[in-house]
């Protein structure tokens, strides 16, 4: 097992799950694209191929979205009463747990994620997600209004329709529920378009959930790429709203084309480049970790990650010798390994993206501490990288790097600390550490952002809406409020008696 700094052996612990899955699924059966064409997905660990996907693009999306429309329009699904939705999303929930092990080894084969952390927190999270929409399937209610004339007045909240998902790639599992599982309990029927990069676990889920009970047409899953399968999905006429986790180029591209089709509804969970703010009166050792944690986990890739690290002037010195210590230290290997903390990154082009991203911050003139370089000869392992030195209009300051590079900078007062925090196109996440409530609250009202995290980081739960402000879009996941992305409101007016002037 490999690590930064201890020399050990590059050998592999190499596992591959049998894949069982790789056409599209639609309307309930597991069919080839019109086409007949295909792609290969691609073990990051190794840059070998792991399996041949059905390649679906426009064609594709037609039938699929034909399956979800007659599936909302004449279906059970939105017709059912909300307690027994929720009993076969229960269901649902049963069978992926009975599945954890080979659902985490798909995304580990196919993301390069941790295949532990897969199992003890992906793979349950995403059966918890289901069950906790489920115990609102049966409270979707409106309310009875109180009119100023005549009138008695009530409002129905009814699901929009057939949605569009368009799901990335960092975290396969948990974002392909964050959107289907509301949609599931509000009442809607749905095309998901997981990433090119990482379609394997989607395509179970998939199988799972014709298992579980879920009638023919409310799921459907298109593999294929963006430019083809999710540019149909963002522009058709029949789809009623697009829900897209991806990066903010993207994003913009589906909104157009959102706009330019049928005005549909569009909900953007979009790219970020957080700040971390560590004050003087944080405990050094606890802010190193949350600091690493921010930018490692997941290999740095995740929207919300704390890429930008300000340090207030009186511990900085200290805090940089336990952040180098610390990430020198860090175990680079084989995802499957339990020892593993950091795995290899999705692909060769990310993997190169990153390394591209690190040579600008050499150029520009930040100091490069640790880190830099890739740590195997084979697949797409890269070294933690810290930068210091780094000023703000620098590239590696200002771009969504998405991989493990940490970008630091110094700060004196708090309303330095604020405006170098909102000095950035992005509003996802910031991160506060300080002994002082105060100071945190004072900066968490103070950082246009759409979650804040006080002396911790990555503190996900399903109750806690997240999203962005800002270029990182709009549209909360989590919670109610992604309950109700999937709803629509109608009101229904009728006179309390015949006057005249109604």
């Amino acid at each position: 097992m490999a690590s930064q700094g201890n020399g050990s052996s590059d050998e592999s612990i190499f596992k591959t799950p049998t894949i069982k899955f790789t056409k599209l699924f639609i309307n309930g059966e597991f069919v080839d694209s019109v086409s007949g064409k295909t792609f290969e997905t691609i073990d990051p660990r190794n840059g070998e191929v792991i399996a041949r996907i059905a390649e679906g693009d426009k064609e594709d999306i037609d039938v699929a979205v034909k399956a979800a429309r007659h599936a909302f329009d004449h279906g059970p699904w939105p017709r059912l009463p909300g307690v027994a939705r929720a009993r076969i999303m229960h269901k649902f929930a049963d069978l992926i747990e009975e599945n954890v092990e080979e659902l985490a080894a798909l995304d580990t084969v196919d993301a390069g994620k941790l295949f532990s952390a897969g199992k003890a927190l992906d793979i349950p999270h995403v059966a918890s997600l289901l069950r906790y929409y489920a115990g609102a399937a049966d409270k979707i209610h409106g309310e009875v209004l109180k009119m100023s004339r005549e009138l008695q007045g009530y409002t129905l909240l009814e699901p929009i329709g057939v949605v569009g998902h368009i799901i990335p790639w960092n975290f396969p599992s948990t974002i392909f529920f964050m959107k289907v599982a509301p949609a599931l309990a509000a009442g809607c029927t749905m095309i998901v378009k997981p990433a090119e990069q990482t379609p394997l676990s989607a395509l179970y889920y998939a199988h799972l959930s014709k298992l579980a009970g879920i009638p023919d047409g409310v799921i459907n899953v298109v593999t294929g790429f963006g430019p083809t399968a999710g540019a149909a999905l963002s522009c058709h006429m029949d789809v009623d709203k697009v829900s897209f986790t991806g990066s903010t180029e993207v994003g913009h591209k589906v909104m157009k084309a959102a706009a330019e089709s049928n005005l549909k509804q569009v909900s953007l969970e979009l790219g970020g480049k957080s700040p971390l703010l560590i004050f003087d009166d944080a405990d050094v050792d606890k802010a190193a970790e949350l600091a690493l944690l921010g930018v490692l986990y997941n290999k740095g890739e995740i929207c919300v990650a704390s890429s930008r690290v300000f340090v207030q002037e009186g511990i900085y010195d200290e805090l940089v010798k336990k952040l180098i210590e610390k990430a020198k230290n860090c175990v680079i290997g084989d995802p499957f390994d339990s020892k593993t903390q950091l795995g290899p990154q999705v692909d060769k082009q990310q993997f190169e993206k990153i390394l591209s991203y690190i040579e600008h911050g050499k150029r520009e003139g930040a100091t490069l501490l640790t880190g830099g370089k890739p740590s195997r000869n084979k697949g797409y392992f890269l070294q933690p990288t810290i930068f210091s030195d780094v000023k703000e209009d620098m590239l590696i300051a200002k771009d969504e790097i998405f991989g493990p590079v940490m970008s630091l900078m110094k700060f004196k007062t708090i309303d330095e600390a604020i405006k170098c925090a909102n000095n950035t196109r992005y509003g996802l996440a910031a991160g506060i550490v300080t002994k002082n409530l105060d100071v945190a609250n004072t900066v968490s009202r103070s950082i246009r952002a759409g979650i804040i995290w006080i002396n911790c980081y990555f503190a996900f739960d399903n109750d806690c809406p997240y999203g962005g402000y800002k270029m990182s879009g709009f549209g909360r996941d989590f919670g109610i409020e992604a309950l109700h992305k999937f709803l629509q409101v109608k009101s229904v007016v009728t006179p309390i008696y015949n006057s005249p002037w109604l």
